[in-house]
């Protein structure tokens, strides 16, 4: 018992850089107020007590704004950050280091008995507004963005964005990090509100970075040229490119990646 509330504890520090002490985190926080009533009312709830139970999960949402069904199944260190509006389903399953943002709802979409509620499954995070709708199964590592609406089952690994939710297609791990260090070189930062988002001027600026990693590479190769001849210091001012190689032949309508 100890043992689950120092983990529900330390996770906060974890997830939130505005934690600062244990003591601020015990006697500040609605979401671990939450989850610390939650474990007491799904024991009660699973030793028959299932008034008591939902009688103390009503008083909690009264203190904290945070509804979780006594019978949710809640894994270990499971963090809500803010949590006001957070509203988890009676037959709603959370795994293991799972976070939840306000406004989320693990819900239902049937009247009907039995499992109605979703099922995530390890690390999970759910942005702020987001709405997880029906028996549907959310895997491991998988990440909804705010304010998306998920009533079919995700694939572990995957970003979920929009209304309804849909799978956005990622760039891989070289482009991506290819286009951060050309922004960071550069002194611009296309990523502070829009990473990985099916945005058309994110596409764009996205676009431009690959456009401006490729022409570096074509002055580089020119600079290497002219040095061979004897002729040197012209391209003195640039930058060392370090992360690909240089292909001074490549056709401009090529594909940008190295």
């Amino acid at each position: 018992m100890f043992e689950r509330l120092r983990e529900d504890i330390h996770c906060v520090f974890d997830r939130d850089p505005a934690a600062r002490t244990v003591l601020e985190v015990v006697t500040t926080y609605p979401g671990f107020h939450a989850i610390l009533m939650h474990r007491l009312t799904h024991y009660l709830w699973g030793r028959g007590l299932k008034w008591l139970a939902r009688v103390l999960a009503n008083v909690a949402r009264l203190f904290t704004g945070i509804e979780i069904h006594p019978a949710a199944e809640i894994g270990r260190r499971f963090f809500i950050d803010h949590g006001m509006g957070v509203v988890i389903g009676e037959t709603a399953v959370i795994g293991d280091d799972c976070t939840l943002y306000h406004g989320v709802t693990l819900g239902g979409t049937s009247w009907q008995k039995g499992k109605r509620h979703p099922t995530l499954g390890r690390d999970v995070v759910v942005g702020a507004g987001a709405k997880v709708l029906g028996p549907i199964r959310i895997g491991d590592g998988v990440r909804i963005g705010s304010n998306a609406v998920v009533v079919k089952s995700v694939d572990a690994g995957a970003t979920v964005v929009g209304v309804p939710g849909h799978v956005i297609e990622r760039p891989s791990g070289e482009q991506s990090q290819r286009r951060v260090d050309t922004a960071k070189r550069i002194g611009f930062d296309a990523y502070g509100a829009t990473r990985d988002a099916p945005d058309p001027v994110a596409h764009a600026v996205n676009r431009m970075l690959d456009h401006i990693h490729l022409m570096d590479q074509r002055l580089e190769a020119m600079s290497q040229a002219l040095e061979r001849h004897g002729i040197g210091g012209h391209f003195s001012h640039l930058p060392e490119l370090e992360s690909c190689e240089i292909h001074s032949t490549a056709p401009a309508e090529h594909d940008t990646g190295c």
